[in-house]
């Protein structure tokens, strides 16, 4: 007894560890969708489970390993694969309910033969499956019995998916069996998506227990190590099913006949997302295996494309629907096209709509924020990408096979014309937009106090804390203001930014180490402050980041130093001196950790790209109450706003604007076919490092001290703030502090 309790005892915790490799959006429950999936999938390994061919199949696009017989397409060679968290999506109508008499005689329902129509896929088998616009998943044939739901009709299965415990019903079409897993298992989904990475870990401890394959796994002494642990293993059991399930192969994943025939499944079965998420039988008791499953979204295929004919023919409002899932649920518009949205799509645009991937464009689709195969903007100075499914569902069958014939292809916000098909452009989604991200906000807060204007007289120097510096942006924007600085306060701990800071501003910047050594005795004795900033490190909370540890780990933790400081920092009470504050991060985060910073921050941020007054994409989220954050950003006549204006003279810009500079060498290079974007006596060149500072908003050699390499002042361009958006922010400081 006590093997068999620590050995659960060990899952348990593994599995733990496993939920922390995903965000906790997975509970947003409301919002799964019925698809259908018009991709045509490769046949079933085993002979017995080869479906026939699907009449109505109209591919575009196959996976990547069904595509040797297809003709070379310039274009289609550029198009790149993307993938969601999971394979669901949104709210549907519910299947039709069972009888009143089949709920109160579950035996005598459940004794009728199911699934026997020919065609393989027998309950209890491993398989992977495969949705609209997104990658093949892997998942486990199940009973209707067990969904709560009505039988599936002849043809298709209901699966329950591996990794969140969602359940889908899906053609024999569109599964293939888990033996086929060096064709379905996609590495870049792997790498980027902790759900995928979860679901894979799932399917294949279920496999090597069939196949009574053993791993060598080393002991874990605390989390960190139980992480390492699960990486290892994960990595074994990869290997060993890409090599075909050896010395077992196929027949060593089929399913004990006593799981087939019965009734109550094994509790990772009934409820898949309980059990991963439950702790240690030591603190916790098991729940009873015979409980019946909580069943919270069902999904069928074929609701977004009956909905979308429905909108044909004149019998539905396209605003009825939400047009990146088909889901009725519809909570607001669709800011770029002529639409609904419904909140869970509301969620994975917030996340996804600035996410880009190494060739600079969108990683998501724009309509759907998925697409697994997607049609990339040919317009030099546009990065948004469109999905194979959503083309040909929403323009016209047909559609994305002329996209790819077409060269360059103009995407659906650059062309003149404004409808195509179904998908009309909204002649206001630049304001939309901006609405959509300013008013994204489920939680309300009081309004920040306002402080009145400081008479002229009675104005006095601004004395800074600033948290997290970086290069000083902070102290050169007010000086460029003509604010009058007091005393500026840094933490910082890269010597590269402290040495900027330390020579393009004489010494007048006090540096203080690390944030997390700061103490409410120092603010005490540096104080007091009328203006707090700064901005942590996004690493941890970037969604680009597949290993990133969110907000109450690593990096991402360090938020909460900044918190600390400004609670420090803040006057006491009575004392009515104007008081600001401004916290900067990426757009790209996950949900949850936004909402966990509002929280704490006690307001919601606004979205400000520095593409309105720079000549960089640079889309960033800013808590505060400074006044006026959320008023529209215009262009100064000194902002350069194209990049050819940023250049040296002699050199030509390929691109009006660059996308996101980052730390990374390669984010230089833009577009699908990864162009460097400067021409220069007849070849191309990259920035240079004046040119990067001039995009930036810096003066030309701000960075240039200490003999820095051009990577290393790429290194602190990247973890800057773009000038002319800080100064946007600051302006109204002007009314309250001395000014030069």
């Amino acid at each position: 007894c006590d093997a068999i309790k620590t050995e659960a005892e060990k899952k348990a915790k593994v599995m733990s560890v496993m939920n922390t490799m995903k965000d906790l959006e997975q509970n947003q429950t409301k919002t799964q969708e019925e698809e259908v999936s018009v991709i045509k999938h490769p046949q079933p390994s085993k002979p017995q489970q080869e479906p026939e061919p699907q009449p109505h199949s109209q591919t575009l696009s196959r996976p990547p390993y069904q595509q040797q017989s297809q003709p070379c397409l310039p274009q289609q060679q550029q198009q790149q694969p993307t993938e969601p968290a999971s394979p669901t999506v949104a709210t549907t109508p519910d299947p039709v309910a069972i009888g009143v008499e089949d709920k109160a005689s579950p035996k005598s329902a459940d004794a009728e033969p199911e699934y026997e129509d020919g065609r393989g896929f027998g309950i209890g088998d491993l398989v992977w499956g495969k949705l609209r616009g997104f990658s093949w998943w892997p998942g486990r044939i199940v009973s209707w019995w067990m969904t709560g739901r009505s039988r599936a009709a002849e043809g298709t299965r209901w699966v329950m998916w591996f990794g969140d415990g969602k359940f889908s019903v899906v053609c024999v079409e569109k599964l293939m069996p888990l033996s086929s897993f060096s064709n379905a298992f996609h590495q870049p989904t792997y790498n980027k998506q902790p759900m995928y990475k979860k679901a894979i870990y799932e399917v294949l401890q279920v496999a090597s227990s069939r196949a009574g394959k053993s791993f060598i796994t080393c002991p874990e002494s605390d989390e960190t190590e139980t992480s390492k642990s699960v990486e290892m293993l994960n990595k074994q059991m990869i290997e060993w099913a890409m090599t075909g399930f050896q010395p077992t192969g196929p027949r060593g994943l089929q399913p004990p006949e006593e799981e087939r025939n019965s009734e109550v499944y094994p509790e990772m079965w009934v409820e898949p997302e309980a059990a991963a998420y439950t702790p240690p039988p030591a603190k916790k008791p098991r729940k009873s295996t015979a409980e019946k499953p909580k069943v919270k979204d069902i999904i069928d295929e074929r609701t977004r494309e009956r909905l979308v004919y429905e909108v044909r023919q004149k019998c539905r409002s396209i605003e009825d629907i939400c047009i990146s899932c088909g889901g009725l649920n519809v909570g607001l518009g669709h800011p770029l096209f002529a639409g609904g949205m419904c909140q869970g799509c509301k969620n994975c645009f917030l996340e996804c709509a600035y996410q880009y991937d190494d060739d600079g464009y969108q990683s998501y689709c724009t309509i759907c924020c998925g697409g697994r195969e997607v049609l990339m903007c040919g317009n030099n100075n546009c990065c948004r990408c469109f999905c194979v499914e959503c083309v040909d569902l929403l323009v016209g069958q047909g559609a994305a096979h002329a996209a790819i014939k077409e060269d360059p292809w103009n995407c659906y916000m650059c062309c003149p014309k404004g409808v195509f098909g179904l998908l009309e452009r909204r002649s206001d989604w630049p304001s939309r937009l901006q609405h959509f991200f300013a008013n994204n906000h489920d939680q309300d807060f009081d309004p920040p106090k306002l402080y009145p204007p400081v008479m002229v007289e009675k104005r006095k120097p601004v004395r800074v804390l600033s948290l997290f510096d970086g290069i000083a942006t902070g102290l050169l924007v007010l000086r460029e203001l003509g604010i009058q600085v007091d005393r500026y306060v840094a933490s910082e701990v890269c010597e590269d930014s402290i040495t900027v800071g330390i020579v393009r501003h004489q010494g007048r910047i006090m540096y203080v180490g690390d944030v997390r050594n700061v103490t409410r005795k120092h603010i005490q004795e540096w104080g007091p402050f009328d203006l707090v900033i700064g901005g942590s490190p996004c690493n941890d909370l970037s969604i680009v980041n597949p290993a990133r540890k969110g907000l109450y780990e690593g990096t991402g933790r360090l938020f909460f130093e900044f918190y600390r400081l400004l609670h420090e920092a803040r006057p006491k009470e009575g004392d009515d001196r104007p008081f600001f504050w401004l916290f900067e991060n990426v757009v790209a985060m996950g949900v949850s950790d936004k909402r966990d910073i509002s929280r704490f921050l006690e307001c919601n941020p606004v979205m400000i790209d520095a593409k309105e007054v720079s000549a960089a994409h640079r889309a960033r989220y800013f808590w505060g109450n400074l006044p006026g954050m959320n008023r529209p950003l215009s262009a100064m006549f000194t902002d350069r706003l194209d990049l050819q204006d940023c250049l040296e003279h002699g050199r030509t810009a390929k691109f009006g604007k660059v996308r996101t500079i980052t730390t990374r060498s390669n984010s230089i290079k833009q577009g699908k076919d990864q162009h460097f974007p400067v021409y220069m006596n007849e070849k191309e060149d990259i920035l240079w490092c004046t040119e990067m500072e001039r995009v930036f908003g810096f003066p030309v050699h701000y960075t240039d001290v200490s003999n820095m390499s051009r990577l290393a002042r790429q290194r602190l361009l990247g973890r800057s703030w773009s000038v002319p958006v800080i100064r946007h922010l600051f302006a109204p400081l002007k009314d309250y502090f001395a000014c030069v």
